[in-house]
């Protein structure tokens, strides 16, 4: 079985509150603290300046974009630059908990869905 209809199997299974049982709540708490001071860092300001969502590449004005991590919190993601990115609310309302793999599975489904 490949890889991507492995993702695809596992992704449903998951709950949409599914945490992974090596996040601590006292990890998650540190890491939400980290991703509040790197919002107020120069980096941050400046990736919301563009205005331009990750995932839809849209445009957005800087109050609509949201801190979103490619591997989330829940599933033992960190808090740092490489994992943060800028994105629309709806984006990242819609991608939730899934990790970048299962993200684009979803979005090819939403393409041929069309």
């Amino acid at each position: 079985m490949g890889d991507l209809a492995r993702v695809k199997r596992a992704s449903r299974t998951l709950p949409r509150d599914f945490s992974a049982p090596w996040v601590s709540p006292s990890d998650l708490r540190r890491e939400r603290e980290k991703a509040r001071q790197l919002r107020q860092t120069a980096w941050w300001r400046r990736k919301l300046a563009r205005g331009i969502c990750y995932y839809c590449g849209r445009k957005f004005l800087p109050g609509d974009l949201t801190m979103d991590h490619l591997v989330p919190l829940a599933r033992g993601g960190r808090s740092t630059r490489s994992n943060c990115v800028v994105c629309c609310k709806e984006c990242n309302t819609k991608k939730s908990t899934l990790l970048p793999l299962e993200w684009e599975e979803y979005l090819r489904g939403m393409r041929q869905a069309e």
